[in-house]
């Protein structure tokens, strides 16, 4: 799972986590600007988007073979690239070469508003690979008519026509994910991880029949397919050396045996050989025997994710979006927060957990913070700031997991400039001071705890089945809240500073909790349409879990509501009962993953995560107004480049930044254009 910033705002708070059935994508709450140097953190803004450059600090130190490492695996990661935006939808691709071969042979007038909004409506498409936005997933609206586009097609030659032209004006296929309650989720959504006419039903009744050789080890059906009808038959289409995507995975797969070829120690080597092997046939026990083996492969400087992983793009929660990101390990602030993985035992076993759903035994978790040196597909350019891999439950307890948190894309995202939104929206000084002193530490730790900790806690009840097989659409955000939960649980607790990870646990927490319910209640809806509900499952646990504890604390005066001079204000008035509160949601949520509970989850997603209410919307909207900064970022990625000697031997390495967004998008598609624009 995935923990991701979205918010280009830097909201104080929140991180994001990956984990086995979910991708949490936590934003960054706001922060005051923490250094000033010579790097320019920022590329450009257009519509609701920021988009960043990042540091990839500890490159120069390491060794050449090191280096060529990371090079291959960067360069396989962008040989991939193309599936992520086909995943997306059908058409992107052949919608993605028509819009840019305008963009680039276009030789008419260029100042025009039309041509300024076709040029943004494109950068929108490449941050979102493809028409749906990357966040809400609503279809992206042209500001611009389809005669103009039209005329563009027509004077620089391009071909566009058919359902791929019709579907950029017309309502058909409006979101890539759509979890609304009481529709078929599959059938409503124009994700590409399923043929025409699949329905939901279909999808249960298809993988209902499947039975892993072990039931105590399930394989992740459906995680590297597309399920289609044939003659009203359902048939996988496996993405394979020779399957579907088989061009591209080709690619990537020369470019892993390079990569093997210069692994730091056989268990790195050993796990790169295993991915192959799952490339070229596409066996999902494959897929287990490499996550098993990545996951104890933790010796080495380099690290790496690749593969079909994250769940967050099904509506139920089978199938895996291709993405890709390269490491290189910090290692002061790995041996830092080391300290984390090493008493998760303890967090476990003081959990307000049901004593049958704590682990007994938690092995295996191994926390490292890193520095990104290249990311692709649906990692890229909106980013996730932690990861905690892999996703199979049963792997998870029986071998361990990896969690790292993004340390350099977390860095930029404090220091690419900071907004006023804090000062608007935060209810006193005492609030203002708190964030602006421990908002970032509580950041980094709450990601920390969320991953490490979070999605590496509890257990599935025995005989329990997948939470995608029993939670359904709601799988992902109750994992997400699950894990932010365990992350606030812990934020307000004097065992952080007894690790010496803090010097004053309470402000911590204080800071901490401020951040998430000025988040969850008020400063996320800025990223909504005022009259919309919340779809996207990271707002949505948000959402549950700070309405939850609102309602629940309103006896005691837990969170107070506050109106003042027309502005709403949420103020924490007793943060240990807060506290107790966190915890005994935790409780709850666990419970309903460790059963299977989908009434349970059902109530409380919809009953708190879902509705808005307008007036305090249409307020906070108004109030952001003020702000010029986008509310979502994500980053370009620098370009490493060989230099070799006459013999075309590789000598060393350039990493140089990219002057623009256009420059880079491309140039990707020009060097990594592996598929058809119809697969």
């Amino acid at each position: 799972m995935k923990n991701t910033f979205f918010i280009a705002m830097a909201l104080s708070g929140l991180l994001f986590v990956s984990c086995a059935d979910d991708k949490n994508k936590k934003e960054p709450q706001e922060v005051a600007k923490v250094e000033t140097n010579e790097f320019d953190y920022n590329v450009e803004q257009f519509a609701d988007v920021r988009v960043l450059r990042y540091q990839v600090p500890g490159w120069e130190q390491l060794t050449l073979k090191e280096q060529k490492l990371v090079y291959y695996l960067t360069q396989a990661g962008l040989a991939g690239r193309d599936i992520m935006w086909d995943q997306n939808y059908r058409h992107n691709l052949a919608i993605r070469a028509a819009l840019e071969n305008v963009y680039v042979n276009y030789r008419g007038d260029k100042t025009t508003e039309d041509w300024k909004n076709f040029e943004i409506y494109l950068k929108r498409v490449w941050f979102s690979n493809g028409i749906h936005h990357h966040y809400s997933n609503d279809k992206l609206k042209p500001e611009f008519s389809l005669d103009y586009l039209k005329t563009l097609l027509t004077e620089t030659n391009t071909s566009l026509k058919g359902e791929a032209f019709d579907v950029l004006f017309n309502d058909t296929d409006s979101k890539k994910v759509n979890q609304g309650k009481g529709i078929d989720n599959v059938a409503l959504s124009a994700v590409n991880f399923y043929g025409p006419n699949v329905t939901n039903n279909d999808v249960e009744t298809f993988y209902g029949k499947m039975k892993s050789p072990d039931p105590k080890k399930p394989l992740s059906y459906g995680l590297n397919s597309q399920l289609v009808k044939e003659n009203g038959v359902l048939k996988e289409r496996v993405y394979k050396s020779g399957g579907l995507y088989g061009a591209a995975i080709d690619k990537i797969v020369e470019w892993l045996d390079k990569a093997q070829g210069v692994a730091e120690n056989q268990a790195q080597g050993d796990a790169i050989g295993l991915l192959i092997q799952y490339y070229k046939t596409g066996d999902l026990q494959t897929w287990d025997d490499y996550n098993v083996a990545w996951t104890a492969a933790t010796e080495g400087n380099i690290d790496y994710i690749n593969s079909f992983i994250e769940v967050y793009n099904d509506p139920l929660g089978y199938r895996g979006s291709y993405e890709t990101i390269v490491q290189i390990k910090d290692f002061d602030m790995s041996q830092k927060m080391s300290v984390l993985s090493e008493n998760a035992q303890w967090f476990e076993d003081n959990s307000p957990l049901m004593e049958e759903h704590k682990k007994k035994n938690v092995v295996g978790v191994s926390y490292k913070v890193v520095n990104v040196a290249g990311e692709a597909g649906d990692a890229s350019p909106s980013t996730p700031i932690g990861v905690n891999l892999p996703n199979a439950n049963w792997i998870r307890a029986a071998v361990g997991s990896k969690s790292v948190s993004l340390g350099n894309i977390i860095h930029s995202y404090n220091n690419a400039g900071s907004s006023g939104r804090l000062k608007e929206f935060v209810n006193d000084a005492e609030e203002l001071a708190l964030e602006e002193e421990y908002g970032q530490i509580g950041d980094k730790l709450h990601t920390a705890l969320h991953e490490v900790i979070g999605h590496a806690s509890g257990q599935l009840n025995p005989g329990v089945g997948e939470t995608k097989e029993t939670l359904k659409n709601y799988a992902s955000t109750l994992e997400e809240g699950r894990a932010d939960l365990v992350g606030l649980y812990y934020l307000y607790n004097p065992k952080l500073q007894e690790l010496g990870l803090v010097d004053d646990w309470k402000k911590v927490g204080k800071a901490a909790f401020d951040g998430y319910i000025r988040n969850g209640l008020m400063t996320q809806l800025i990223r909504l349409n005022l009259g919309d509900d919340v779809e996207e499952s990271h707002m949505r646990n948000r959402q549950w879990v700070s309405a939850w504890a609102f309602e629940k604390g309103k006896a005691d005066n837990v969170i107070e509501k506050i109106t003042r001079d027309g502005k709403t204000y949420y103020n924490i008035n007793d943060y240990d009962k807060l506290h107790e509160l966190f915890g005994q949601l935790l409780r709850e949520t666990q419970r309903i993953k460790s059963e299977g509970d989908y009434a349970a989850v059902e109530a409380l997603v919809e009953g708190y995560g879902v509705k808005v209410d307008q007036t305090l919307h249409a307020e906070v909207l108004e109030r952001n107004k003020q702000f010029t900064s986008a509310p979502y970022s994500g980053f370009v990625n620098p370009v490493i480049t060989p230099t070799t000697d006459d013999a075309g031997e590789i000598t060393g390495f350039m990493m140089e930044q990219p002057a623009t967004f256009a420059e880079q998008m491309l140039m990707y598609s020009k060097n990594y254009n592996n598929l058809p624009v119809k697969n």
